[in-house]
């Protein structure tokens, strides 16, 4: 064997080889390794996105629930205004209940007091007209009397 002939014949198997790796090896694994680099830079690049929505959602969750601690906050501001209006009304009520409660007491006391003195004038001339009555007895002319005692009477009212 010569040296010459094993060279170039090696030369030549391995320009096949190279040749055919080329042709037919080379180009699938390029495009897998094409397809996994573009896989791995879709799923950094969603990765970030996510990162970003994230962020974004805390973010807004963050502004919602100011927004709701303000909101509630306003509730109550107006409920307690709201409670402090309907107490005040309330006692404005029951003033004006309390009022009407004593009016309508002097005049129920006003009236008793009036009824009991028309009853004490009733009574006063019914003893004037009996002592008058007893103390003329032995007069004749009744009649005379009689307008004596009702001018009696009516003053006596």
């Amino acid at each position: 064997m010569n040296i010459n002939f094993t060279l170039v014949s090696q030369a030549i198997a391995f320009s096949i080889f190279i040749w055919f790796t080329v042709k037919f090896v080379w180009p699938p694994l390029l495009r897998a390794i094409e397809d996994r680099q573009k896989q791995i830079a879709d799923g950094l690049a969603a990765g970030e996105r996510g990162k970003k929505e994230l962020e974004l959602a805390s973010q807004r969750s963050s502004d919602t629930l100011k927004a709701a601690k303000q909101r509630a906050n306003e509730i109550v501001i107006q409920a307690e205004k709201r409670a402090a209006d309907i107490i005040d009304e309330a006692k404005l009520a029951a003033k004006e209940e309390g009022k009407k409660i004593i009016a309508g007491a002097k005049a129920e006391i006003e009236h008793e007091i009036f009824s009991a003195r028309e009853v004490l004038r009733q009574q006063v001339s019914s003893l004037a007209v009996q002592g008058a009555t007893k103390i003329l007895r032995r007069e004749i002319d009744s009649k005379a009397h009689a307008d004596l005692l009702t001018s009696l009477e009516t003053e006596l009212k």
